[in-house]
């Protein structure tokens, strides 16, 4: 065996290390209810069509109690100054149209429910579109706007904005029909091992999730609570930025946000949370 083949079995070894030394630890029982007033379901039946696993659990239920009540206000939740900045913009005209998000919308509150049922198939674009993608459809064609970056500032923002109206709300990812075959390719990916430690997103979030790996709790890797704030890195933070770094963790070539490849991890993700509520914008380590 030559020398980088040893060096990247024990790379590998060293990190499946890492997650088998940590303790074993079932997430706890608490209840999330926001503001006193949101009630959401953490804890739900697994999907049929999701493999391995019996229950579903919100990533907030692996959390420390300290994060858990961050989320619990949103006058302690840091990731509400972001949705505040992205309720400037609704109302702000921007592009050759003259038009805001309020123009076709008007209240945000128009738009409940639709961070449940993304990902989702456009049948007049012909396409799987992320919320991301449907933001900048808006606004090069109904605005005249330029795009925004795929996870930048401005575009994660008003997903936050737009996925806090339907705080509470199960989500309802729908996987048939046109949306089955780049399900089928997400899938395939999910369960795909990379880079020089050859992990899978399975090998973390269905094998080993309840462990602890160096000083990380691993959840289930759900992302109903995206954008999430993370406590890490003190910033608001995409899906596919939350990928680009799962990818790069096991030191492979990641895929571009906004790309084929992470709109069909979405889209299987997203669908493994299906009867988990909407908890976006949610607070994590």
């Amino acid at each position: 065996m030559n020398r980088p083949q040893t060096l990247t079995r024990a790379i590998a070894f060293a990190a499946a290390a890492c997650v088998a030394a940590g303790a074993n630890a079932e997430p706890d029982t608490d209840q999330l209810v926001v503001n006193e007033e949101i009630e959401m379901i953490t804890e739900a039946a697994a999907p049929a069509h999701t493999e391995n696993l019996s229950t579903v659990y919100s990533g907030w239920r692996f959390r420390a109690d300290e994060t858990q009540a961050l989320q619990m206000d949103d006058f302690e939740n840091p990731a509400m100054i972001f949705v505040e900045a992205a309720a400037e913009v609704w109302s702000t005209a921007d592009g050759t149209k003259g038009n805001s998000c309020a123009s076709c919308h008007e209240d945000v509150e128009s738009l409940r429910g639709v961070r449940a049922v993304y990902p989702k198939w456009n049948e007049a674009a012909g396409e799987v579109r992320t919320l991301e993608m449907q933001i900048n459809d808006c606004r090069e064609n109904q605005m005249g706007a330029d795009k925004w970056k795929y996870t930048g500032g401005d575009m994660t923002n008003m997903t936050a904005l737009i996925s806090s109206v339907s705080r509470g709300m199960p989500v309802n990812v729908a996987i048939d029909g046109p949306a089955q075959s780049m399900w089928e390719q997400g899938k395939e990916l999910y369960y795909t091992r990379t880079g020089q430690l050859e992990l899978s997103c399975a090998n973390c979030h269905e094998d080993s999730y309840g462990m602890m790996i160096r000083a990380d709790h691993l959840s289930q890797g759900q992302i109903n609570g995206f954008p999430t704030y993370r406590l890490k890195n003190t910033k608001l933070n995409s899906v596919h930025a939350r990928f680009k770094g799962c990818v790069r963790d096991t030191r492979a070539e990641t895929f571009k946000p906004g790309s084929a490849d992470f709109v069909a991890l979405e889209l299987y993700v997203a669908s493994r949370g299906n009867g988990l509520s909407v908890e976006g914008p949610s607070v994590r380590n």
